[in-house]
Parts: C-alpha cells; structure tokens; sequence
C-alpha cells in the first residue's frame, strides 16, 4: 500500500528537529560507531553532566531543558494569582537556579483544565461520515465555487464554531492521529473523518470562525475531493503555493490569534514547531486537556471503546522472549544515562511484550502504554482486556499492569522520584510531556527548603529527560530469523489465495462476460484468504480500484457509489492480509480486455521503475531517498511521476506500515537500510479520471555477496517476499532491455516454483498461463534504438 512521500505530521517533526538543532543544541552528531556526548541542560547545576550515548550509526539530540510543550500561554492568558502569562521564553541564558525559578512560575499557568487522565474511547467498528449538510461534490475543489449559497451550511462546522467563544479560540485544529500517533485508529477517535467527511488515513484540519480547510498528501487529492463539502478548501500539501499549514494559521488569521489543539494528539515536536511558527505573529497555543471540542459534538453518537481481549504472540512466531527483549532496552537506557522510558507507539508495545489485540481495524494492537525501569516493567491498559493467560505471560516477564488511566500520575511520581527519562519527542504526546516537565518544575522548586549540602546532592540526582528516537523502532524493524520465517509462509499462502482470486475473477469477467462491482470483488478476496490457515484479518482496507477510481490512489470502495470491474478498463487492486505468522501487502494492475498503447506504456515504464529497485545493490546504513530515483527514472523520461513515496517498512505479524526505514523523495528520513528491515517497491502512475497503476511486492533487505567490499563497507540487496504473477498483456516489451524481459522470465519462474504446489485445478492451469515466459518480437527494442543512437 502506497505511503506518502511527505505526510503533513512528518514534516512538521522534521521542521522542528532540523530548526531545534539549528537555535538551541549544543551536541555534535555522530554517524560513526565513536560515542558521542551530549550536554545535559535541564539540572539546575552549574556544573552538567555528561550521558554517554553510544551506538554504531546514530544521530543524537541533546537533552532538553525543561519547557512546557506547544504553550504560548495558557488558554485563560493569566496565571492562578490574576498575573498574565508570557509564553514561548527561552532558559539557554539562565543559569540553573534562575531556570529553575522561571520554570516554577511558568507552571502556574492555567490549563483549560487539569491532566487528570487519558481516557480511551475506542471501538473496531468502522465509521462513515460526511459532512452535515454540506453534499458530496466530485469536481476539483479548485473548480468549486466558495459562495456559500452553492450548498446549504455545514451545521457541524457552525456547531464547533460556536465553542469557540465558550473556550476563547479564535481556530481549532484536528488532526488524523489518535493519543499514540497511530496512523490508523479505531473508529472513536476518527474526529477529523467526523468533522469533515474526508475518510482518508492522512490529514489535518484547520477551523476558524469563517473557513475551513484540509491538508493532505497527493495519495489523497482526488478523494479529498470527492469527499468534501463546499464550505472545505482543499490545501493540497507539497504542490506549489500551498503553505504548510502552521504558516497558513499565522498568516490567515488575525494577530494575536488563540488557536486550540488537544495536548494528547500532537506529538511534542510537532506542537513546538507549530508554537514556534504561531508566535511570529503573536498567535497563542491553547491546549485543550479535557475538552476536547469535536468530542463535544459527537456525543453519545461517538462509537463505542474497543474492548476485545489481548492475545499472546506465540514466541514460535515472536523468535525472541520478553525477558530478552526487556533486557536489550535496559542495556541501551544504561548506555544511554536514562533510568526509564515510555513507549507511546501501539506496535512498540505489542512487539516488546509480544502481544497483540484488535482495538484498531486491520492492526494488531491495543490502546496502552508501556513504562520501562532499569529494574521494573508496567504495561498501562484497560484491565478487563487482560486474560488469565495474558496475566500469566505478563507475569513471567515481570511485568506489571495498571489501569490505562494511570499513566499521567505515573509519570508525574517518575520526576519527583529523580528520573532520567528518555521520551521520543516526534511521538511521545504534548500531554505526557508537559506532565513529566510539570513534575520536575515541582522538583527543583521543592529544593528551596532544604539545607545547601542536602540541596546539591538532591539536584545532582534529580529529574532529567532525554529526548531522542526510540531504541524500540530499529530492533523492531530488524527481523530475527523466526519472524522473517513467518513473513515467508504468510506470503506464500497468501500468494495462493491471490492466485486462486484472479482465476475466479478472471473467469467471471473474461469467461462469463460479467461486470462485478469493485465491493463483490473486495469481498471475494477476503472469502479466499479467510480460507488459508493462520489468516485474522486484512492488514488494510482493500484498494479495489476499476478505471478513473485506479487513479485515487487509496481509494475506498463503497456499495452504492462504487465502480464496476469489467474488460473495458484497468483494474488496480492493492490488499494485504494479516496472518499468525505474517503481514502481507500486494498490488497487482490488469486489464481483462484490450489495453491502449498508453496504458501499456505507462504500465511498462513503471514495471520498469519496479525492476530498477529490486535490482538495486547498495552500501550498508544507505538512506531509502537514495534508492527512490531508481523507481522514478523511466518515469521521468517522459515527464511522468506519482505522489508517494515507493517503500514502507512493514511490520512481522503487525503494523502494515512501520518506520523509520522507507524509500521515498522525502529526504528528510535519513534511516539507513540494513539487513532483516523489510520494505515495499511500490512505484506507479495515475492519470487523473482516467487510470491508476501500482505493481507492489515487500522485499527483505539482504547482505550482497559482492566481488568487492571498498571500504570495508558490507553492501545490500532485495530478497523478494511477494510471489504473484505481474500481468504480460500489459506490457511494451519494445520498450523493455533485454535484462528487464530476463527479470520478468526469472520471477516468474521463481513464482511457479514456489506456489504451484499450493493450488491445484484450473488455479494452477492459471498460474502456469501467467508465468510463461516471454519473448520479444522480432526486431530491435526502443531502448536498444536509443542506446546506439547515443553512441
């Protein structure tokens, strides 16, 4: 499944990372396996210590002073005793006790309500919601008339609007993401999708007391558009004169605007970044705690919670223990001078603890928290979800449990009690920062009392947090031998299901002469995979896209509305599975009937991008930005490209979309590729109400037995996990090298090989049809034409 190539919250966090190294950071980065040392800054001592944080490959920030998150001010302005609060200041000039004292009276600054608790409301129900009132339009919102008089007000956006007085604001933001950052979340914390009526995964929007917009990514254009209601401007990210969306706010609204922002769904990077760009024209953040606005307005028509039980990941599948991996991440907090962690990311927590559960649809994981000590262990999660069995494997582990509620004073009693805390800063929540900030402001200033000798010893080992990625990503990214295993037969059967798919699909349309919706066609799928072993679930909802729908890149189908698949067209299907043992994700583009020279030569021209990358042999620890040329460059050629990005990790029986590695243009992710991470090769083309094409395989990234090793250095290549015919109909060969016509002949036999054993009858008369080989016609290729032309 494509994923942008610069989604609207990543950008945010790279802005503030980059802008934080370049005001306030006093650390050198390191790519080498030399130790680097960063300056601790937020103790009130004269003298800092020193946190040895060593790694082979990695790029540390320092760690930061104490700083209320994403405040400008509080949403009030005035401090418990009437006195105005003056936010965004700065401590890098104060020495310790001065920062100490300013932190103290910073803390008095009126929430809109107090951290009291996060409470979850989930459910595994989907949600489908339109704009109220507005209509569904299928123009290009450019073309769309603003006059309000084209379609009838939006009552959710008057209903909000009238909240503004209530709480001060002058706008209101609403991300996609739920309080862990996920991507994909359970149906109760859809709150973008509700306001606006756009469903995609992707997306923020922007509310003030006259417009109302929406930024998101080009996989998201064309639905953003058929979606939104006439009151909406879509905000087209990363095309030309769009700005991102903290400068539109500073720049659409009046000076000295408020602008509110639930704390529990912007990560801390991404509300400095946007505080930062707020103040540059006296705008003022104002963190919402409990009052959530959009909560309001749903009411008891919000979803229910999630309340599905966990379940235990086999270690036969899991390859590592939880004592082992407990173990490896208190290693790296010692080296790193940290005495506990959170982990905020919903796959983080099932993979460290190996479990998994079914609060958000198409994942395996569950709302909770995990707190890790150097000698103890807390998972924060709604009790009733914990089985006997589940009690059982958590105990072994010695690991506690808590209600998920609990979270915040835990946090808050980690600081009184002198912890070193390392956070994630793009992930960890506004929220739970400013708890544990909050709580080390109550630290210092309780040491006031006490006797100087006393004061020193209590402030050299008092609270400190570490801002920095989290240890769990990388391990989680690179896959032991048992997981990579699994990935091998779930893709394997999986690739059965599909061949045994296309026959029947094939059949009905080409056979039969019938027109089936892209809804039946979705379904039937999911009527194959169910029948192999170890399936649970579809790993994302099925992009089952006929003709001009092929070129919404995550399109939805929906009974009533969607297309027909038949043999006029192309047909673009992108599925994935979740299996006991694996995740799957696959994209195949067809035509059951005749298909133009244009759609054979764009098909061929992104095959082509696809060869290019599998093919790819590359030096350890190489950013996936630098591979993703490769996908694009027979593409660009002839003036084409596409709007994602061509490679997203993918998790080992979770997440279909997992970090850090990816292959995109985004350079901003400079995660190197290593061996047992694996990665989607994605590219395609889409051609705006005409046709969409996508060829997708997962790949594990392997070390190459190269001739050479220059440097030292150990150098990679791609092992192939998808093993699912690519259509020859579809194909230009005059346009193809002769190694490109042998790469197709070589991965289809290899697809031959490895599932005819799995089907049987007339799927397997199928698969030996669609893996034959292939052969120019007579006469030179277009590109052998141009090779000697060049000469």
């Amino acid at each position: 499944m494509a994923r942008a190539s610069g989604l609207i919250a990543v950008q945010a966090q790279t802005i503030a990372r980059i802008r934080f190294f370049e005001s306030c950071c006093s650390v050198t980065l390191s790519c080498t396996s030399a130790p680097f040392v960063g300056r601790i800054t937020n103790t009130p001592q004269s003298a800092h210590k020193k946190f040895q944080l060593r790694g082979p490959q990695r790029a540390v920030m320092e760690i930061r002073p104490f700083q209320r998150s994403g405040e400008g001010e509080s949403c009030s302005g005035h401090s418990r005793d009437g006195q105005r609060v003056a936010g965004g200041q700065s401590f890098g000039n104060l020495s310790g006790k001065e920062r100490c004292l300013r932190l103290a009276s910073l803390s008095n600054d009126v929430k809109c309500s107090s951290v009291k608790r996060i409470v979850i409301r989930g459910s595994s129900r989907l949600v489908k919601a339109n704009a109220s009132g507005g209509g569904i339009v299928a123009e290009p919102s450019s073309k769309r008339k603003k006059s309000k008089k084209d379609g009838v007000n939006d009552v959710k956006l008057a209903q909000l609007r009238q909240l503004f007085e209530q709480n001060g604001l002058d706008a209101y933001i609403i991300p996609s993401e739920d309080a862990h950052q996920s991507e994909f979340i359970a149906a109760c914390f859809m709150r973008r999708a509700y306001i606006s009526g756009f469903t995609g995964s992707a997306g923020s929007v922007v509310i003030t007391k006259d417009r109302a917009a929406l930024w998101t990514d080009g996989r998201y254009f064309l639905q953003a558009e058929n979606q939104l209601g006439p009151e909406w401007t879509l905000m087209r990210a990363g095309t030309a004169g769009v700005p991102p969306m903290s400068e539109w706010c500073r720049d659409s609204l009046p000076e000295g605007s408020r602008i509110g922002i639930d704390p529990y769904l912007f990560s801390s990077d991404a509300s400095e970044e946007l505080k930062r760009t707020l103040a540059e024209k006296n705008h003022s953040l104002c963190l919402l705690y409990d009052n959530n606005l959009v909560d309001q307005l749903w009411g008891a028509e919000r979803p229910s919670p999630p309340t599905s039980p966990l379940r235990i990941h086999d270690i036969k599948y899991a390859g590592v223990d939880v004592a082992t991996k407990l173990t490896d991440l208190r290693k790296e907090l010692a080296a790193a001078g940290a005495t506990a962690i959170i982990v905020t990311m919903l796959d983080e927590v099932a993979w460290l603890l190996n479990l998994r559960g079914s609060d958000v649809p198409c994942s395996p994981v569950a709302y909770a928290y995990v707190l890790v000590e150097l000698d103890s262990a807390t998972l924060f999660v709604d009790e009733s979800k914990v089985t006997g069995d589940v009690a059982k494997h958590l105990s072994e582990a010695s690991v506690n449990v808590k209600s998920y509620e609990s979270l915040v004073p835990e946090i808050r009693s980690l600081a009184l009690r002198g912890a070193k805390l390392w956070l994630d800063a793009s992930k960890v929540s506004v929220a739970i920062n400013n708890a544990f900030s909050d709580a080390c402001v109550q630290y210092y200033s309780n040491l006031s009392n006490i006797a100087s000798s006393e004061r020193q010893d209590r402030e050299a080992n008092g609270p400190a947090s570490l801002h920095r990625m989290s240890p769990i990503s990388r391990a989680k990214a690179l896959k032991n031998d048992t997981e990579l295993k699994g990935m091998k037969n779930a893709h394997l059967r999986d690739a059965a299901a599909l061949t045994e798919f296309w026959t029947w699909l094939e059949h009905r349309i080409v056979e039969e002469k019938q027109s089936l919706s892209e809804v039946e066609v979705a379904d039937k799928l999911y009527e194959f995979r169910a029948k192999q072993s170890g399936f649970l679930d579809v790993s994302f909802e099925t992009i089952s896209g006929s003709g001009p729908n092929g070129a919404i890149v995550h399109y939805r189908a929906e009974a009533g509305t969607c297309g027909q698949v038949d043999d006029r067209q192309l047909f673009l299907l992108d599925s994935g599975a979740q299996y006991v043992d694996g995740t799957t994700d696959i994209t195949r583009t067809v035509h059951f009937g005749i298909p133009t020279s244009r759609e054979k030569e764009c098909f061929t021209r992104v095959l082509q991008g696809h060869i290019a990358v599998d093919q790819a042999v590359f030096p350890e620890h190489t950013p996936g930005f630098v591979l993703d040329v490769l996908a694009r460059k027979s593409l660009w050629k002839i003036g084409l490209d596409y709007r994602h990005g061509t490679g997203h990790g993918v998790g080992a029986a979770l997440n279909v979309h997992e970090g850090p590695q990816s292959m995109s243009a985004r350079f901003g992710n400079m995660t190197g590729l290593q061996s047992g991470m694996i990665i989607s090769n994605e590219p395609g083309y889409y051609e705006d109400r005409a046709f969409g094409i996508r060829i997708e395989n997962l790949v594990i990234i392997r070390e190459a037995n190269t001739e050479n090793r220059f440097g030292g250095v150990i150098f990679l290549k791609f092992e192939k996990l998808s093993y699912v015919p690519i259509q020859t109909k579809l194909l230009e060969l005059s346009l193809m090298s002769d190694a490109e016509i042998t790469w197709m002949n070589e991965y289809h036999a290899q697809v031959w090989e490895k599932v005819s054993p799995l089907v049987e009858g007339e799927a397997r008369n199928w698969l030996h049809r669609n893996t034959r080989p292939i052969q120019r016609p007579p006469g030179p290729s277009k590109s052998q034409e141009l090779a000697t032309a060049s000469v």
